[in-house]
């Protein structure tokens, strides 16, 4: 791939058959905002920490402080932030609240992002 290249079209307006289809085929604004605020959660270290341990095993809020040398409220406040983006779920068990990844996309996206930086 050449950096240096100059990324300007030097025929504008003659693609007008591919920009119409490109158009066609774009999702609503509201679901384009949705889903840029989807991938903020992958944009915090800590947040990525705490789904990874996740991925490996369903942990309660004290393991996973424990675990990431963390303090249970800040634990908790990045939990509840992925809770809310349906990232996450959790159950209470006895006294504690066990934390696991809501569903098999969110391993999916991990798993991608992860290959994308390690290639």
């Amino acid at each position: 791939m050449d950096d240096n290249l100059d990324l300007v079209c030097e025929d504008p307006g003659s693609h007008s058959d591919v920009v119409e289809k490109v158009r066609r085929s774009l999702p609503e604004d509201d679901t384009l905002y949705e889903l840029a605020d989807l991938f903020k959660m992958f944009g915090d270290s800590t947040r990525m920490k705490i789904m990874f341990v996740l991925m490996e095993s369903e942990m309660c809020v004290c393991d996973i402080a424990e675990l990431l040398g963390i303090s249970q409220s800040a634990i908790s406040h990045q939990l509840r932030i992925l809770k809310q983006s349906k990232l996450i779920s959790s159950r209470r068990e006895g006294k504690n609240i066990v934390c696991f990844l809501a569903d098999d996309h969110v391993r999916s996206i991990i798993d991608q992002g992860l290959s994308h930086v390690l290639e």
